[in-house]
């Protein structure tokens, strides 16, 4: 309300004050939600990286990076990340070979080809799998993948990376579908409809009109399942062993970078030890991988929403 001179009565000048408050109140608290997700990351690098460098003051870091060993018993002791990386690389290139294609295949089929009804029901299987624990995962590889690999290749080991690799590409299958489906939806419908104009048949249309053109945000989706599989953590502590190795056959056990961590933090390694230390000089390499490839994936996820629609 104002009076006729145009000035604000009393009352409503208090009430734009109250709002002016309650602006800078709510403004205050997103700020304070972003400053508290901001120190923990902060928080969580400044503690890697004060443990790994009293790590390396002990362990050459070319040694660490390059050695083909990895044995943190007291004798012989070794510290060489490659047997444990090349476990993590396994299995997520076997879950990437899994779960890429039938992800990609999946979110073609529910774009082009899917009625409303079938994505109706297809749409809540694929949530209900993003929703399952990494743990019953891991049990699923144990009881189920497991004899059935060992049926098929009777070489297969109790644990094995093939396991791990085929229940993780399971896992983050729902993640590429469904990314990959949200890049392909955002393919302008003109495009379709000029090469259906040509004579151009669904598949062509499919396979050379819309994935093309939804090509950045596919690659996005990809590099961000792979980062999820190489951070994986309980299905390969429990289903691809802990056998750190350099070896590129898939029915045999090995280590991964995070079942590392998950044995070295039940309690076996006293604070303080150099063993205790290799654990945070280990997450210190996962971390760099892991942002490297979600900068890679935020990089390509960007350029898919500038490109012109």
């Amino acid at each position: 309300m104002s009076r006729p001179d145009g000035r604000l009565r009393p009352h409503g000048r208090l009430r734009a004050g109250r709002s002016r408050w309650g602006e800078r109140l709510i403004g205050a608290l997103l700020f304070g939600c972003g400053a508290v997700s901001i120190l923990t990351t902060v928080g969580i690098v400044v503690v890697l990286l004060t443990q790994s460098l009293g790590f390396f003051t002990e362990v050459s870091p070319l040694e660490f990076l390059a050695g083909t060993r990895w044995s943190p018993d007291p004798a012989p002791r070794s510290f060489g990340i490659l047997p444990l990386l090349n476990g993590t690389l396994l299995v997520a290139g076997g879950a990437a070979l899994v779960a890429l294609p039938a992800g990609l295949a999946t979110a073609i089929y529910l774009s082009e080809y899917a009625s409303r009804r079938t994505k109706r029901i297809v749409k809540p299987a694929l949530e209900i799998l993003a929703g399952i624990p990494t743990v019953v995962y891991g049990y699923f590889a144990v009881v189920f993948v497991t004899p059935i690999l060992r049926a098929v290749f009777p070489g297969a080991g109790v644990f094995s990376a093939a396991s791990a690799a085929v229940v993780v590409g399971i896992m983050i299958l729902p993640m590429v579908s469904s990314l990959s489906g949200d890049a392909l939806s955002a393919v302008p419908r003109s495009l379709r409809e000029a090469a259906y104009g040509l004579g151009a048949t669904r598949l062509e249309v499919s396979t050379r009109v819309v994935v093309p053109a939804g090509l950045p945000g596919i690659a996005a989706s990809f590099i961000l399942a792979v980062s999820r599989a190489v951070a994986e953590t309980m299905v390969v502590t429990l289903a691809a062993g802990a056998t750190p190795r350099m070896t590129l056959d898939v029915l045999e056990s090995v280590q991964t970078m995070t079942a590392y961590i998950v044995q070295a933090s039940l309690g076996d390694a006293p604070s303080g030890t150099i063993e205790y230390r290799a654990l945070f000089a280990v997450g210190l390499v996962l971390f760099f991988i892991t942002l490297a490839l979600n900068l890679v994936s935020r990089r390509m996820a960007t350029r898919f929403r500038e490109s012109p629609t």
